[in-house]
């Protein structure tokens, strides 16, 4: 399983046709393979999800500034032997959350700032920033400082259920 993680894409009906245009050519492009993708939340508006919704099968949860109808505020799927869950906003307590859920990933959105971690009670992290607004990342001693930049994300489960994620910078 292929999945194509993106989240906070925020376009409205006011933004720009010719941006919007170059976005879904290089989504089309980072997700030309993929068997599903992933939204986690603040599409905005339902048009937008429509164009993603015509490069493969989506399953998106509703982010804080979605005027879309009937998104759930979290979804789960499995894929291979992982329970995956997806929300726009990152619990406040994230091992409760994901203990009563039964999750090995979660995937979120919200702070516009790519993230791939594990933590100490077995659950991996995924956030693939933002395309359309992203933040850096926190500084890090020893590391240069981040840069803000385009993203989207790959997850990749294969046929020994060993997973591999990466995440996208998108040229735009």
């Amino acid at each position: 399983m292929k999945l194509g993680i993106i989240s906070d894409t925020h376009i409205t009906n006011e933004s720009n046709k010719e941006k919007v245009s170059n976005l879904i050519i290089h989504i089309k492009e980072a997700f030309k393979d993929v068997d599903t993708i992933v939204h986690a939340g603040d599409v905005c508006e339902f048009f937008f999800l429509k164009e993603i919704r015509k490069i493969a099968p989506t399953k998106c949860v509703k982010g804080n500034l979605d005027n879309i109808n009937n998104l759930e505020i979290f979804i789960k799927f499995s894929t291979g032997k992982y329970n995956i869950g997806v929300t726009h906003q990152l619990p406040e307590n994230v091992k409760e959350f994901a203990k009563r859920h039964d999750l090995n990933i979660l995937i979120f959105g919200h702070t516009h700032q790519p993230l791939i971690k594990g933590t100490e009670f077995n659950l991996l992290l995924l956030n693939p920033g933002s395309p359309t607004k992203p933040e850096a990342p926190p500084e890090r001693p020893g590391f240069m400082k981040p840069i803000a930049r385009p993203s989207v994300m790959i997850l990749n489960t294969d046929e020994n259920d060993i997973i591999s994620t990466f995440i996208i910078n998108l040229k735009i």
